[in-house]
């Protein structure tokens, strides 16, 4: 009798177990299916521009944005605390301007938590009801999730940065790509379970 018992919990287990990575495996397919692939044209304009710094792209993209007053305001989050804003001028020579009057810095912020907690204290110091995410294509998912955690009643507008290996390689034809993606995919999975028992988020 005991020996069945143990049998069909065994069964069950391996079932859950199969259930489990099946779900997750189709999770997977949907979240790299639901990565932008192409650039985004903006026609929209919105009261401040966010970008989260990591690939070297998501600044230029983002103090572009600004000059083509898509926003009134940028802020840049999670820069190195080392970093002047001297030496990030240096990337866009053409707009160093903005860096004295509608640029701001926030060095405190260490991951995408982070840069969204100090997102919605800049947002609302200014009172900006709207505003355009720069950052990768990949990270996007996950940075739209946790500004709208941290700012519920702000409209974001996503703005994508395609890195110039994802425009030409398939994911599962390169494995750094897919192993970005997977390692992506399980950090936004995190991240949703621990929003939902963050009821505190938005306050």
């Amino acid at each position: 009798m005991f020996a069945g018992i143990a049998r069909w919990i065994g069964f069950l287990t391996m079932a859950a177990g199969a259930t489990a990575l099946i779900l997750l495996g189709a999770g997977f397919v949907w979240f790299v299916s639901s990565i932008a692939s192409d650039e985004v044209s903006l026609d929209t304009k919105a009261d401040g521009i966010v970008a989260l710094t990591g690939a070297a792209a998501r600044i230029p993209d983002a103090i572009e944005l600004l000059a083509t007053d898509r926003g009134k305001r940028l802020l840049i989050t999670g820069v190195y605390r080392a970093t002047s804003s001297r030496e990030i001028a240096r990337i866009t020579p053409l707009y160093s301007k903005y860096f004295t009057c509608c640029i701001d810095l926030d060095r405190s912020a260490l991951n995408t938590f982070g840069n969204a907690l100090e997102t919605r204290h800049w947002a609302r110091e200014h009172n900006f009801n709207s505003l355009i995410v720069v950052t990768s294509n990949w990270h996007m998912p996950r940075a739209m999730a946790e500004l709208a955690h941290q700012l519920p009643d702000v409209t974001l507008t996503a703005y994508p940065v395609i890195s110039e290996k994802v425009k030409t390689e398939p994911w599962w034809s390169n494995t750094d790509t897919a192993r970005l993606l997977l390692a992506e995919y399980l950090k936004y999975l995190f991240a949703l379970m621990r929003m939902r028992l963050d009821t505190d988020g938005a306050t």
